[in-house]
């Protein structure tokens, strides 16, 4: 591991925001990591008694939260921070958004239950996988987009604005504007 990063003067965080191979088991990084169980873990206890208590833990656990966002808990993230929702976006139970790389959801898009987005990836490379490192990809989902239940997204992958992806879909490349997207991998079945 050390060969790997020997020369990158830069911390663990720094090379993970810019989209390069880090150690992802470094102890800043488990700091936050801890900091957005704990805020993801009193969301969901505060959501059914107050939600809107609850919203201003999703505030400090967040990236950027849009005006009239609902999610339905439980809420699972690496660390919240590098995850963005925009307006009046609805998010049902279980989202599953791994935001070792920026997620952004657009305004007004609808997302069901058990929905996973996934940034983190892994080199191919045995030897460095064994390092512990990993890299990340951004995923970028435009507005009013609806992501059928259970739908997992991929790192890398943008889906644009007013697109369907069906449920159990995996996303594994981009999506244009205005389609349906169904099946694993996802194909583009019409346009709207």
């Amino acid at each position: 591991m050390d060969d790997d990063l020997a020369d990158d003067h830069r911390t663990n965080r720094e090379r993970m925001l810019a989209g390069d191979l880090y150690l992802a088991d470094d102890p800043e990084l488990a700091a936050e990591a801890s900091r957005a169980l704990r805020l993801a873990d009193e969301y969901t206890k505060i959501y059914p008694m107050d939600p809107t208590a609850a919203r201003h833990v999703l505030v400090d656990l967040l990236g950027h939260l849009g005006q009239d966002v609902e999610i339905k808990p439980p809420l699972f993230v690496d660390y919240g921070t590098q995850l963005s929702i925009g307006d009046r976006t609805f998010i049902n139970y279980n989202l599953t958004a791994l935001d070792v790389a920026k997620i952004s959801i657009g305004a007004d898009c609808l997302i069901g239950p058990n929905v996973q987005l996934l940034t983190p990836t892994h080199p191919m490379e045995p030897e460095l996988r064994r390092a512990k490192l990993e890299a990340a990809k951004p995923i970028t989902i435009g507005e009013n987009v609806w992501i059928g239940g259970g739908a997992t997204i991929l790192p890398g992958v943008s889906i644009g604005e007013n697109s369907v992806i069906g449920a159990g879909s995996v996303v594994t490349r981009d999506v244009p504007a205005n389609v349906v997207a169904v099946g694993n991998p996802a194909r583009v079945m019409k346009k709207l």
